[in-house]
C-alpha cells in the first residue's frame, strides 16, 4: 500500500511546492515510485515538474469533478522520474463544484485508493488555505509534513495548522498525524532562526526532522527551467539536502513497519 503525505502549511512562501517537487523527485531517486498531486490551482507543482499546466487536457480537477480514471490524467516528470497529478486554473471551479457533491471531503480519498498499489509514496501539494481540496487532502493522507521557516510568525501559523489537523482527525480522518515539520530556508547563523528552532524541537520532539533545508539559488533557480534540483545540479546544497530528507523519511517508514510487524 502507498504511503500518502500532504505537504500544508496555511502560510505560503514556506517552501511548500519546492519540498513537495524536490521530495518527489528525491524519492524516486531512492527507488521509490511516487505520484505528486497538486491540489494548489496556481499549478506550480506541475509546471516545477516540467509539466506544461496549460497543455494539458485533463487535470486533477476531472478526477475530483468529473469522476475522471486517474490513470487517464496522469502524466510524467521525465527529468524527475515520478508521476504527476496535474493542476490548473480549473481547479479553481473545484471548490463550488465539489459542495454539490456526495463524499465531497472524500473525493481525493476515493480516487487515490484505486492507484494506491502502484506507489509507495503519494505526495499532496495542498493550496496555502484552509479550503475544501485542502480538507480533501487532509482526508486521503496518512501524515501531514509541515514545512516553515524558523521565524516568530512561522509559530502562530503552525498552532492554526496543529488546530485543522486535530479537527480532520476528530471528523473526517481517524488515522490522520503530523508525519513532520522541516525546517526550510534555514539560516543557523541567525539567532531567531536557533530561537525558533529549539522551540520546535522543544514542543515537538522527534516529529522535527534532522534535516534542514537551506536557503539555495539553484533550489530558487530550478523551476524557471522546470526541473527538480537534483536534476539541475545534484551537487548544490538544496539537492543535498533533500536526498537526506528522502532517506531520513524512507528510514523512519521502515522503522514504522518494522514495528508494526513486531507488534501483529
Amino acid at each position: 500500500m502507498s504511503k500518502i503525505i500532504a505537504i500544508a502549511n496555511q502560510k505560503g512562501g514556506v517552501g511548500k511546492t519546492t519540498t513537495c517537487v524536490n521530495l518527489a523527485a528525491s524519492l524516486a531517486a531512492t527507488k521509490r515510485n511516487v505520484l505528486l498531486i497538486d491540489l494548489d490551482p496556481q499549478g506550480n507543482a506541475t509546471m516545477g515538474s516540467g509539466v506544461d499546466k496549460n497543455e494539458v487536457e485533463l487535470s486533477v480537477y476531472d478526477v475530483l469533478a468529473e469522476d475522471a480514471p486517474i490513470e487517464t490524467v496522469v502524466q510524467r516528470s521525465e527529468e524527475g522520474l515520478f508521476d504527476v497529478l496535474p493542476a490548473n486554473g480549473d481547479l479553481t471551479a473545484a471548490e463550488v463544484v465539489l459542495l454539490q457533491k456526495g463524499n465531497k471531503e472524500k473525493r481525493l480519498a476515493l480516487a487515490l485508493a484505486k492507484v494506491a498499489d502502484r506507489y509507495d509514496y503519494m505526495l499532496i501539494d495542498c493550496p496555502p488555505s484552509l479550503n475544501m481540496l485542502t480538507v480533501n487532502a487532509l482526508s486521503a493522507c496518512d501524515g501531514v509534513i509541515i514545512p516553515m521557516q524558523c521565524e516568530y510568525y512561522a509559530l502562530e501559523g503552525l498552532s492554526a495548522l496543529m488546530g485543522t489537523i486535530n479537527s480532520i482527525q476528530s471528523v473526517l480522518n481517524p488515522n490522520l498525524k503530523l508525519e513532520g515539520i522541516l525546517r526550510t530556508m534555514y539560516d543557523p547563523r541567525n539567532s531567531l532562526t536557533k530561537d525558533v528552532s529549539a522551540q520546535l524541537k522543544e514542543h515537538f520532539g522527534d516529529a522535527v526532522y534532522r534535516t534542514c533545508i537551506p536557503r539555495n539559488v539553484r533550489l530558487a533557480e530550478a523551476p524557471s527551467y522546470g526541473v527538480p534540483v537534483i536534476a539541475y545540479d545534484k551537487q548544490s546544497k538544496g539537492a543535498i539536502s533533500y536526498l537526506a530528507l528522502a532517506g531520513e523519511i524512507n528510514r523512519r517508514e521502515k522503522e514504522h513497519t518494522n514495528t508494526a510487524e513486531v507488534a501483529s
